[in-house]
């Protein structure tokens, strides 16, 4: 049986020298990113020669400016960094297949039975190191039996415990004063002593079954327990892992929880932690390369033909339907052209993706002539097989999938045409307000309603906004009325329908308050919906809303 190795790597200053890659050749002798935390702008990574001048990560900005003018930032981009990360993890894949993320600043890679490819595990660090010296970014390295044991000695090896922070110590001096403690002893005349780099931890590696040997001088840190944990420890005299590793596990699991018995075990092996890799991207894309240039729409729709079953294949096998389709025509000049459609639902069918492929037609150049043609899904989501019960089956029956489906392919053809965002449906919402009892929707990424509740008293085909009239100021339905220029009679009126708007929201058109709805019939054929606002913050009175066809 192979024994299980594991190695660790862990980029201290990920960010800042990501970023110091992208300013090569500006003059930079201290740069560090900044990052929002409680509110206030703190160094989340920083360069060597920024920490050679006494700064450190998690310090105030204005801090950090204080002691270094001449500091160069730039703000923190977290989805560029977890990028950047993954670049790194794709780059680690020539050591193992089985690479893990560590975010923000780590990757995990399963060695066993690969170290002997590049001369043992001591030429893999070789190789870790010779790669990132190129890359410009800094490492530590740790390789051992358990993923937690390798952790811990590429973050902690050579590192003191921590301490119970009491002032007595000379180490526990402020940050900013041991910076410059070696400035402070110097021959008047003679110029001030340049303080030394600290060293770069080596990588460290433990033997094959001594997990006990290699953990126990390690700080109890080196756990991946929180920092809470840790001072609730050395406020007990417990600095080192070792401290810790014979005590009885209930009274530490009582007093510190069990997550420090868990990362314990983990790192001692008796937990097992296994190294999970990425799942490579779906990625659904298909190309036809052509002999000769071609330019006629009959030669591009032939080509297509050829190219769409591929597709479909492919996208079957993996139980995907294409959300958004994307056609690049590769012309004789080495330019290029791209048409990007969407669809209504997933879905993999060669027949309801040629047609809006045909629709777009229109829009391709062939300038000097086409000889490559590639398709490809870009977006996608699983479609799942629909089983029909039997005739009389409301939700699986076959004439109401049809149904579905060439309501689909309407919305799908519109959308090629003006764009599946201008493309809406209404949906109920749960309010009592007329003009917010329905939603607009995006038809491609919505459903039809199908229990759409009622309203009380019926409501007009068409609602526009409260439009006043000159009525007498009387709840009661007005006999006579002007609006819009004109006189009416009331012949009928039916009603009242009490609305009150939420009591949680402000709406500006209802600080009138209250209102009573009406359906009136005037003398000319009309019925419109009028209401009565009692007033509240603005003054009521008489309004029409909406007409009856």
């Amino acid at each position: 049986m192979v024994q299980r190795r594991i190695l660790s790597l862990w980029f201290p200053r990920l960010g800042a020298e990501r970023l110091v890659r992208r300013m090569r050749g500006m003059p930079a002798p201290a740069f560090a990113v900044v990052g929002e935390e409680a509110n206030r702008q703190v160094l989340t990574s920083l360069t060597a020669a920024a920490e050679a001048e006494g700064l450190y990560r998690g310090q105030p900005l204005r801090d950090a400016l204080a002691m270094s003018p001449a500091l160069v930032t730039r703000f923190r981009n977290p989805r560029a960094e977890a990028q950047f990360l993954t670049a790194l993890r794709r780059w680690a894949g020539k050591f193992s297949p089985w690479v893990a993320e560590e975010p923000p600043e780590g990757l995990v890679i399963d060695l066993s039975g690969a170290a002997h490819l590049f001369g043992g595990e001591e030429g893999v660090l070789g190789a870790v190191a010779e790669d990132c010296a190129g890359l410009g970014l800094t490492v530590e390295a740790g390789i051992a039996d358990t993923v937690g044991a390798a952790w811990a000695l590429a973050r902690h090896a050579g590192r003191e415990a921590a301490r119970v922070r009491n002032g007595d110590a000379i180490d526990q001096e402020a940050r900013a004063t041991r910076s410059r403690a070696a400035k402070r002893h110097w021959i008047r005349g003679g110029p001030a002593p340049v303080p030394e780099m600290p060293p770069v931890p080596q990588a460290r590696i433990s033997a094959p079954g001594q997990l006990r040997q290699s953990l126990a001088p390690l700080p109890l840190a080196a756990l991946r327990i929180d920092d809470d944990t840790v001072h609730g420890l050395a406020r007990l005299g417990l600095r080192h892992v070792g401290d810790i590793m014979g005590m009885p596990r209930a009274a530490l699991s009582r007093r510190f929880g069990l997550g420090l018995i868990r990362r314990l075990d983990q790192a001692l092996g008796v937990e097992t932690e296994p190294v999970s890799p990425a799942r490579a991207p779906l990625h659904f894309a298909v190309r036809l390369t052509l002999p000769d240039p071609i330019g006629l729409a009959e030669d591009i729709m032939a080509g297509i033909d050829r190219l769409l079953p591929a597709l479909a294949a492919r996208l079957r096998d993996k139980g995907r339907g294409a959300r958004r389709v994307r056609l690049q025509l590769f012309r004789a000049d080495q330019s290029m052209q791209e048409i990007e459609l969407g669809l209504a639902r997933p879905s993999a069918d060669p027949d309801r993706l040629r047609p809006l492929l045909m629709l777009k037609l229109d829009e391709v150049d062939p300038g000097f002539g086409i000889d490559m043609l590639r398709l490809e899904a870009h977006v996608t989501e699983p479609v799942h097989a629909r089983q029909v019960r039997g005739p009389n089956d409301p939700g699986d029956a076959p004439g109401r999938s049809a149904a579905e489906t060439a309501l689909d392919d309407l919305i799908s053809k519109l959308g090629a045409r003006v764009g599946m965002e201008a493309i809406t449906r209404l949906a109920p919402a749960d309010s009592h307000i007329p003009e917010k009892s329905a939603k607009i929707l995006p038809a491609a990424w919505s459903k039809p309603a199908v229990d759409w509740p009622p309203p009380r008293t019926p409501r007009p085909l068409v609602i526009f906004r409260p439009e006043p009239l000159a009525a007498p100021e009387d709840p009661m339905p007005p006999a006579r009325f002007r609006w819009r220029r004109r006189d009416l009679v009331t012949t009928a009126a039916t009603g009242p329908e009490r609305i009150a708007p939420e009591w949680w929201l402000d709406e500006p058109d209802w600080r009138s308050g209250t209102r009573d709805y009406w359906r009136v019939e005037v003398e000319t054929g009309e019925r419109l919906w009028l209401f009565f606002a009692h007033g509240g913050a603005v003054s009521g009175g008489w309004y029409c809303q909406g007409t009856f066809r």
